[in-house]
């Protein structure tokens, strides 16, 4: 005993770096048993910062967004919505936008870093609950539409006003200002698009609807018999066609969303559920409804759903759904002028398809109309609409200038006299109109199809001949 003691103490003296590396050997080869890893996957030689780092990742799906959600709740509590305009002004960040804006912008700078801007056209990024994308423009024609859910973060701490520094949140603010231990935010899950959704599933679908369970249950989701406290039922486009069961029923009843196999497949595709609208079977066959262009599934079938079209026949056409062309109505006329104009606004970085028409409309009886409706293309009961009777003529006149303006950013004589108009970041920009020629704004619009030629700098006759191939489908 004594020997042995005395020997391990001759090797303990002598060979001791080594002995400590197998035991730190041992220790590793214990904890990769133990957490089923693999051995050396963590290298000894990191610093201690990134370890801390590693920690955040390794608790990120379970932990760091309770912890964002306390952060939140403590720094709600004690800053004003001034003093977190003030802070992401300090830093470079948006301070633009609604309080709520604001507060999501501050509070996800506070506690993940400040953003860096975007790598395509320098502007700012602004998480939308699903994923950061780009608020910048490429021009005053389209929005930048980079997204991504692992945006760039300054590799600094962020800067902190008087303000906030006497805050009672001062010390919970600097536990996060070292960016070497900031955790990482990781957005969505996506392997799992149906997470947190109950689904229901009924008629003859192309696969069985085992299959399907299987495939909805490993993607996240839950599949129920009832219709109750579900997101959606998943039908055969056939159930429409037959007039639809008394399930499908019921769920129409209870306004339960009624999609098509497609959704299944197109979600799991994408890794992220899809918008509901777009596979809607239900509204799709619905007579005079429509679901929004830009929630539209582009495929053959997308032209067939979009009901609501602008039809204006020529510049001389009075709106059907004024219903004042029954009655005799007509376009007014002044100095020259036609008082009829239809819009368009598309930006896909922004997600806006937008159509808008004014009139004013002269009955045989002698009173004087203004139309006014907007909205987005394939929503239409949803529009902005008004009909309103003037009996002041010039008032009318300049109620529609101002309309105009505001939706154009330009001045409404210059346009119509000269054809002088500048595109506004944002604003629509007005269809030119040809007495006589059938125009339709919508149709193939979100299926980027559609072509606005007007105005170009052309061959007169190449324009003319572009013009007519372009005026069925104005885009």
């Amino acid at each position: 005993m004594k020997l042995h003691e005395t020997r391990s103490h001759a090797h303990a003296h002598g060979h001791g770096h080594g002995h400590g590396d197998e035991e730190k050997i041992m220790t590793r080869k214990q904890k990769a048993e133990q957490l089923k890893s693999n051995e050396g996957k963590e290298s000894p030689k990191k610093p201690k910062f990134e370890v801390g780092n590693d920690q955040y990742e390794e608790k990120a799906t379970f932990d760091v967004a309770n912890e964002f959600e306390e952060f939140c709740k403590s720094v709600r509590e004690h800053l004003a919505i001034a003093q977190m305009r003030e802070i992401l002004e300090a830093n470079g960040q948006d301070s633009s936008g609604s309080d709520a804006s604001v507060a999501i912008k501050c509070l996800d700078m506070l506690f993940y870093g400040p953003l860096e801007k975007c790598q395509i056209c320098n502007g700012d990024l602004e998480f939308d609950g699903n994923r950061y994308s780009c608020k910048g423009t490429y021009s005053e024609w389209s929005s930048c539409v980079y997204k991504t859910r692992s945006p760039a973060r300054k590799q600094e701490p962020p800067k902190l006003p008087d303000s906030a520094l006497n805050s009672p949140v001062a010390d919970l603010l600097k536990k996060y200002e070292d960016p070497r231990i900031r955790p990482h935010r990781y957005v969505g899950v996506t392997d799992k698009p149906f997470l947190g959704m109950m689904i229901s599933l009924m008629g003859r679908l192309s696969r069985t609807h085992q299959f399907w369970k299987s495939k909805i249950e490993k993607h996240g989701g839950k599949v129920s018999n009832s219709l109750i406290g579900i997101t959606c039922l998943v039908a055969p486009p056939a159930e429409r066609e037959r007039g639809g069961s008394s399930k499908l029923m019921e769920a129409m009843e209870r306004g339960v969303r009624v999609v098509s196999e497609t959704w299944l497949l197109d979600s799991i595709e994408k890794q992220e559920a899809q918008p509901l609208e777009a596979y809607d079977i239900v509204t799709d066959s619905s007579v005079g409804k429509g679901i929004p262009g830009d929630k539209q599934v582009a495929d053959e079938s997308a032209p067939e759903s979009l009901s609501a079209e602008l039809k204006l026949y020529g510049k001389r056409g009075v709106y059907k759904d004024t219903r004042l062309q029954e009655q005799g109505g007509q376009i007014f006329e002044k100095d020259g002028i036609l008082y009829n104009c239809a819009f368009s606004l598309c930006d896909l970085g922004r997600s806006i398809n937008e159509y808008c028409v004014m009139q004013l409309i002269k009955v045989p009886d002698g009173a004087l109309h203004l139309y006014y409706k907007k909205g987005r293309v394939g929503d239409d009961p949803n529009a902005q609409e008004r009909l309103e009777e003037w009996k002041d003529v010039d008032g009318a006149v300049k109620e529609f200038a101002r309309l105009f303006e505001e939706v154009t950013g330009n001045e409404f004589e210059p346009w119509e006299r000269e054809k002088k108009f500048q595109k506004k970041p944002l604003k629509f920009y007005p269809i030119d109109m040809d007495d006589g020629v059938d125009v339709r704004c919508g149709g193939l619009g979100q299926l980027q199809l559609g072509v606005a030629a007007a105005h170009c700098k052309l061959e007169p006759m190449v324009a003319n001949f572009m013009k007519v191939l372009c005026s069925q489908e104005i885009y």
